[in-house]
């Protein structure tokens, strides 16, 4: 049976009192509202319906649904359940979800991050997947508002003033040469640093010129660029086969020293800085607040 169109939650909510209570005074007390306004939701039951649904008890006692009435109950009682279950609170169940994640990030927080994410979601969401997406930064906005993206992972440069973020780690560089390189483990100075040949690793610019080279400039130097990859992920194992060196970030570079053997470079430079950002449309999320939590565990960093 359907309900007439225009009834509110206020007169639901009464004609469920009623049929429960079948006493004005207790429907009342129920729903928390005064003897008059009940009175009112009666009148307008009344008007709604175009009858009346409750008639005084003849022992005086309560009241009594009408045969109307009664065969209102069983859709009433559906529309209730169907909104009680509109409000209940999402909930995400990672142990049985087969959702893919999809994050955006360049190679070097991918190579920092990416295993100990995998392993970590793996444990509690066997059917989980993953994706690591190189980010299209012109199309990154509409994709992370239409949900293509859950999460981007990079520089604050980046990120759109909009969107919400958390900073995961602050990196400082390093510079890595091949185990039994023929320079020996002295300390390394600023002339040797300069006059060694260097792989740079370069994703757009000049490909033989990176940020250790602008720092060199500065003080006046300049270092030997003699081979240039746009791959973080290649960097290390060409160190590791070559006379090479190369300046990456320390979270980097540490997961290589069973080949390569890691310097402080001669020369300062800025500090890495690398966060996690969402769109604010995911920020109550059930599902994108877990995958959140993994992304900040895998970094280090405590549940907030």
């Amino acid at each position: 049976m359907r309900l007439p169109s225009g009834i509110d939650m206020d007169l639901l909510l009464t004609l469920d009192a009623l049929l429960v209570e079948q006493n004005i005074t207790h429907a009342a007390l129920r729903l928390g509202i005064s003897q008059p306004a009940m009175s009112a939701r009666l009148a307008r039951l009344r008007e709604t319906f175009g009858e009346r649904l409750f008639i005084a008890a003849p022992n005086g006692r309560g009241v009594l649904p009408t045969p109307r009435a009664l065969a209102l109950r069983p859709a009433l009682q559906s529309v209730l359940r169907s909104i009680s279950a509109l409000l209940e609170p999402a909930v995400f169940d990672p142990g049985t979800s087969q959702r893919t994640f999809v994050i955006a990030l360049h190679e070097n927080p991918a190579l920092i991050l990416g295993s100990d994410l995998l392993n970590r979601i793996r444990q509690q969401a066997p059917q989980i997947r993953l994706r690591f997406s190189l980010p299209d930064l012109d199309n990154l906005p509409r994709q992370m508002e239409n949900g293509e993206i859950d999460a981007f992972i990079g520089l604050s440069e980046a990120a759109e003033a909009g969107w919400v973020g958390r900073k995961l780690f602050t990196d400082d560089f390093v510079t890595a040469q091949r185990k039994g390189h023929p320079r020996g483990q002295d300390k390394l100075d600023l002339s040797d640093f300069c006059a060694l040949p260097h792989l740079v690793v370069s994703a757009e610019g000049d490909p033989f010129t990176g940020f250790v080279d602008h720092a060199l400039a500065k003080i006046g130097r300049s270092r030997q660029v003699v081979m240039s990859t746009q791959s973080y992920a290649m960097a290390p194992p060409l160190v590791a086969g070559t006379n090479l060196l190369c300046t990456l970030p320390r979270r980097l570079l540490q997961r290589f020293t069973s080949s390569l053997d890691v310097f402080e470079p001669p020369i300062a430079f800025q500090r890495l800085s690398i966060s996690a950002y969402w769109h604010p449309r995911n920020h109550e999320d059930a599902a994108s607040t877990w995958f959140r939590e993994q992304i900040f565990l895998a970094a280090g960093l405590a549940n907030q």
